[in-house]
């Protein structure tokens, strides 16, 4: 769980500034369909094969979209859905779906987010929260940066008395069989 109380962020623009990646070159898809290609070669296969022909196009595919959230905004996202309202009692949205990547083997992370904040002043749209889950699970990630990720957004955007984020799930980097392979231990 994340409690967020980030202080030296006043401002929406402050707060993408902190949260944003950086820019790297641009690679086709082309270029990134041929590193498909060269690890299929290296894993034993032959890419040129019926059913490996257009692997490497559905792979680059699948992982623009797996990792779509590095091309998503908070501002596009929101699209003013930040209201202001005399409230203050505990908003709380369990079981949000999250499909993430881990960011050390690239494999899937599956589970759930229970998001909570009380507001001073301001509310968002609840279909908002769950679209900010998205965007930052849609990114390499590990656990620990995606629930701080999911709380500062909340904190920079309503400023609430409290933020509570937490995430529960299963990495099948730690779940798969040949996790105990000592090669896979040496990663870390």
């Amino acid at each position: 769980m994340t409690l967020s109380i980030r202080p030296d962020i006043n401002s929406a623009a402050q707060l993408v500034s902190s949260l944003s990646t950086q820019q790297l070159p641009t690679v086709t898809e082309a270029e990134m369909a041929e590193a498909v290609r060269t690890l299929l070669i290296g894993l034993g296969e032959n890419p040129d094969r019926e059913g490996l022909k257009d692997t490497p196009k559905r792979v680059v595919k699948a992982l623009q979209f797996l990792t779509k959230g590095y091309h998503e905004s908070l501002d596009e996202l929101l699209n003013g859905a930040v209201f202001t309202e005399d409230a203050d009692e505990m908003v709380l949205i369990r079981d949000i779906d999250i499909f993430s990547s881990c960011e050390h083997h690239i494999l899937p992370i599956i589970g759930r987010a229970h998001v909570a904040y009380i507001p001073n002043g301001k509310v968002i749209g609840l279909s908002k929260i769950a679209r900010i889950c998205e965007m930052y699970a849609r990114r390499l990630q590990v656990q620990e940066r995606l629930t701080l990720q999911i709380a500062d957004a909340l904190q920079g955007l309503l400023k609430p008395q409290g933020v509570a984020v937490v995430i529960e799930a299963t990495h099948m980097c730690m779940v798969m069989p040949w996790r105990a392979k000592t090669w896979f231990l040496d990663c870390y």
